[in-house]
């Protein structure tokens, strides 16, 4: 159950992360002027900006998941 839950919830934040990185490599030409002392194209801060997104994203998918393993499946039904 909690791969099911995270595996999901990383397939949406990658299907994010890649919009981003297309639409951000789009726009470069336009924010280029409010970069100081980082090219626009430069590959080290894609590649990090991409990582904290991607460990934030499974941070945020997995400790909800943990969490919801640890409930009796009884209660939860009676709940609702």
């Amino acid at each position: 159950m909690l791969r099911l839950v995270v595996g999901q919830g990383l397939k949406l934040a990658g299907a994010g992360l890649a919009l981003g990185i297309v639409v951000a490599l789009a726009l470069t030409r336009q924010l280029s002027s409010l970069l100081f002392g980082v090219s626009a194209y430069d590959p080290l801060t894609y590649a990090g900006v991409v990582l904290i997104l991607a460990i934030v994203a499974l941070l945020a998918c997995y400790i909800p998941a943990q969490r919801a393993t640890r409930v009796d499946p009884l209660v939860a039904l009676r709940y609702e």
